[in-house]
């Protein structure tokens, strides 16, 4: 990916409040001082271990590089946010935006998506998930498409859109932990060595890796979720693959499947857990299920044997969520309903009422009837969101401690307000690229999704 960047770094605004967003990238010529909310990061012990020399010891890494090559330290903390409304009181920057806005027109689309905070969600012109977002780009004739999410949907909307419209973030450096979990060059060697050493085949050598295996071959066959890099979705096109949602992977592993042959195997990243429990879910066993951690040693006996290679990787806010949570629900409340994001361990799925996407999670809501108590597995704008929308019924987070996403967390309305006042001056910073060689690859496997869920 290409990137032109003069981006903020939420990061580097930690100093004083009256300090914090002065000179944070928004463009030398911003003389006003703006409150961020302030961000604390405690240190995070994975899921089965029980000290930092443990972890070290299983193989965990403590930073990942973002496609942008930028290092940052993955947020997967236990987190507090002070000062969490206060962008909402800035007048002075809703007012920016909202003239902005006007002046733009037709020209303009913002999108934000679900886990943004409510004062971008006030702003945008539509809200969703990242690929409902992606089509909704897709479908527009605006020239700028602002894209407040994180850098994987971003890049998504640059596959999808044309030539001529030009895609941009408010903040360039909010990634995903959970995408930046799985890369091409380790991606390619996962590939590599599955292929070398369980014989299966690559379904680009076939005539049409789009048709169901022939009897007696066996394929290996790439399935990345949404939340992947632009050149994992390439890879995934090239080699006969598919990219799924969380809303439709059983169907798509179910494609998956079928092209991988009777002896065959899929290999999904970066998200173990969407992978497992949509396979749980079509009534596949542990035993078929194996995990790749690339800084540990492959057990090929357990690879061997699965039908499905789980790649190493989770979202750091839905594994916040615990069986104990729900069970806290249902003792103060025997009559609450649970639904959870299908990112959270298995344990958490199979404890709840329901489990499905961030729609199916809005819908789940809107559906209960009134007076319903709603216990939601998910981030906690939406859950709010979602609480406020509904009066009659009490949507609480099963997360006491309240954690959004933090690299969400980092598209901030003075980000958003820069980038529109520069737009108006013919400025274009922070543009998200996607070369064409990937974003052709990469459409490959879009288009073999949609033809699915068609």
């Amino acid at each position: 990916m290409t990137v032109t960047t003069r981006a903020a770094n939420l990061a580097d605004c930690g100093k004083s409040e009256e300090e914090a967003g002065r000179n944070c990238g928004l463009g030398t010529d911003m003389k006003q001082t703006v409150l961020l909310p302030s961000l604390h990061l405690a240190t995070y012990t994975p899921p089965g271990c029980s000290s930092g020399e443990e972890m070290h010891s299983k193989g965990w890494r403590p930073r990942w590089k973002p496609r942008s090559g930028l290092m940052l330290s993955l947020p997967l903390a236990s987190c507090t946010v002070e000062g969490a409304n206060s962008d909402a009181d800035s007048e002075e920057l809703r007012q920016r935006i909202r003239a902005a806005k006007e002046k733009l027109g037709d020209r303009l689309m913002i999108l934000g998506h679900h886990y943004q905070r409510d004062s971008i969600i006030e702003h945008a012109d539509e809200t969703g998930d990242s690929f409902l977002l992606a089509r909704t780009a897709a479908d527009s004739n605006a020239e700028h498409i602002v894209f407040c999410g994180v850098h994987f949907m971003a890049e998504s909307a640059d596959i999808l859109t044309a030539d001529n419209q030009i895609v941009t973030m408010p903040n360039i450096r909010a990634g995903c932990s959970m995408a930046d979990m799985a890369d091409l060059p380790d991606v390619t060697s996962c590939w590599n060595e599955l292929l070398d050493n369980c014989g299966l085949g690559d379904p680009a050598t076939r005539d049409d890796p789009d048709l169901p295996a022939p009897e007696g071959e066996s394929y290996l066959v790439p399935v990345t979720y949404m939340n992947s890099s632009a050149d994992l979705k390439a890879f995934v096109g090239h080699h006969g693959g598919v990219v799924c949602t969380s809303s439709n992977a059983e169907g798509v592993l179910g494609w998956a499947l079928e092209r991988a042959g009777k002896d065959g195997k899929v290999l999904f990243f970066p998200d173990q857990h969407l992978g497992r429990n949509t396979a749980l879910q079509m009534g596949y066993g542990d035993d078929d299920m194996a995990v790749w951690n690339p800084m540990l040693a492959p057990d090929w006996q357990a690879l061997s044997g699965a039908t499905f290679v789980l790649w190493h990787g989770y979202c750091s806010v839905h594994q916040r969520f615990n069986v104990e949570q729900i069970e806290e629900l249902r003792a103060m409340h025997p009559d609450a309903l649970v639904i959870v994001h299908p990112e959270c361990d298995r344990e958490v799925v199979e404890a709840s009422d329901e489990s499905g996407s961030t729609e199916m999670i809005r819908k789940f809501v809107a559906d209960a009837p009134p007076g319903s108590i709603i216990g939601v597995g998910t981030e906690i704008h939406l859950v709010k969101r979602l609480d406020a929308q509904y009066p009659d019924k009490d949507v609480i987070c099963l997360d006491a401690g309240l954690c959004p996403c933090s690299t969400m967390y980092m598209i901030h309305p003075a980000y958003l307000a820069e980038l529109l006042e520069r737009m108006l001056k013919d400025e274009v910073v922070n543009r998200v690229v996607v070369p064409k060689q990937i974003a052709d690859d990469a459409i490959l496997a879009l288009d073999r999704m949609l033809a699915i869920v068609a």
